[in-house]
């Protein structure tokens, strides 16, 4: 139950700031509360914002469109703001590694079916 609340809770501040991912805190809360808390399961899969994106990935491992651009913008602009604010090659040379896997395995993803 302390992961899926800690998760849930970390998932909760990635909605509100832009650094933090939300949706995979949110598929690890999903997660543990199968193990210990049937009611934030419930809760979590008949929310009306996460509920669907939720069961898409449990159903289907699907990622819906949006999502998946958001989430490349996003990992994009960070790089940016990173090339920015530091001096050296080396840290943004990692993170672009690190967002490349990352955008890549989200668009390889499957949309949700309709």
């Amino acid at each position: 139950m302390t992961i899926a609340y800690l998760s849930l809770g970390l998932g909760l501040i990635g909605a509100f700031l832009p650094i933090m991912p939300t949706v995979p805190f949110l598929i690890v809360a999903t997660w543990a509360a199968t193990k210990g808390s049937p009611k934030l399961h419930h809760w979590l899969y008949n929310h009306k914002t996460f509920g669907p994106r939720l069961k898409a990935w449990d159903e289907h491992r699907a990622i819906e469109t949006k999502a998946k651009w958001t989430a490349c913008i996003f990992m994009t602009g960070s790089w940016f703001i990173m090339l920015y604010m530091t001096t050296g090659w080396i840290l943004p040379t990692i993170a672009a590694s690190v967002f490349i896997s990352i955008g890549i395995y989200i668009i390889t993803r499957p949309s949700p079916p309709a």
